[in-house]
């Protein structure tokens, strides 16, 4: 049977770039370039977290003594003291996560419908970043100097008769631990939410307003289900931020609340028992689960809120 005289190939001739085995040298050095840009990544990656991790596991069902497999690290890490820290870290976390979400989401939307260039939205945004990014021991140092029971502004309160110290606040409980998170994680949120805002394209608030729509009808079918993803996940980075911060609340409190995070730090302290020093692992390894699971939430929110940003 004949060949068309269209379709037969030309002799000599190679197919186009990038298809088949005419593939072109050249093409394929740039994919391999290419993969060759992650390799500093990942050796960053396999050093700085898969290493680590991978050692934290082993450890934490290891026998401090024999060296043997174990059970006990992690039934010690989820009884007594050690599940009251796991129990304490995530209520700090869920409130400072969604406390600071709201609030952060709120105020990230005020700048977004400021006027592009004013003053006023570059301070915010510039001091969300340096907010954001400012805390351990002189952030504790700052409350304890300001809020603290000699600090400034409580010797001003007590001045005028309002002591907050009389009326049940401590800051260096639960409470204050709260108000100090939220120093960092409502810039931090205002610097991740505002992204996804300006995602939101205003063909969609016109359209619905030429269909007859309202503010809260746009909001709740459209704006609404399109930034929640990203709300989502906004919240779980702060649960994660909130939950692994450690130096905040060590220097806050001296280690007298139990935060999973600080007797973490008490095992690599060298603050153990004989025979429990695995335990301190079976905590981390608590966390990173813990972490793991907030991140694949996290992961899962940002990929459907990317279907709208594109």
């Amino acid at each position: 049977m004949a060949v068309p005289l269209d379709t037969a190939p030309v002799p000599g001739a190679t197919q186009a770039p990038g298809t088949g085995a005419g593939r072109s040298w050249p093409v394929r050095l740039r994919a391999v370039r290419r993969w060759l840009g992650l390799v500093p990544f990942s050796v960053y990656i396999i050093l700085g977290l898969g290493l680590p991790a991978l050692a934290v596991a082993i450890g934490a069902f290891q026998n401090s003594t024999t060296g043997g497999f174990t059970l006990d690290n992690v039934k010690a890490a989820t009884h007594g003291i050690y599940l009251q820290g796991f129990e304490t870290s995530l209520e700090v976390s869920v409130v400072t996560a969604i406390v600071p979400g709201i609030v952060g989401f709120l105020v990230a939307y005020a700048i977004f419908t400021a006027k592009r260039g004013n003053l006023l939205r570059r301070v915010v945004i510039t001091a969300s970043g340096v907010f954001a990014n400012f805390g351990g021991v002189p952030l504790a140092f700052l409350f304890i100097a300001t809020l603290g029971s000699t600090g400034l502004v409580t010797g001003w309160l007590t001045a005028i008769g309002l002591n907050p110290y009389e009326h049940g606040f401590d800051l260096y409980t639960f409470s204050g631990i709260v108000i100090v998170y939220m120093y960092f994680q409502i810039p931090l949120m205002v610097l991740i939410m505002l992204p996804a805002l300006e995602g939101l394209r205003p063909a969609w608030r016109e359209a619905s307003q030429s269909l007859g729509a309202s503010t809260w009808q746009f909001w709740r079918y459209i704006g609404g289900p399109v930034l929640f993803p990203s709300f989502l996940g906004c919240v779980m980075l702060l649960f994660g931020s909130a939950l692994s911060a450690y130096a905040t609340a060590e220097a806050l409190t001296s280690g007298s609340i139990a935060l999973t995070p600080i007797q973490i730090g008490s095992f690599l302290n060298g603050n153990v028992l004989a025979g429990q020093q695995n335990i301190g692992k079976a905590l981390g390894l608590g966390l990173v689960v813990i972490i793991a699971v907030a991140m694949v939430v996290y992961t899962l929110a940002q990929r459907r809120a990317s279907r709208w940003l594109r």
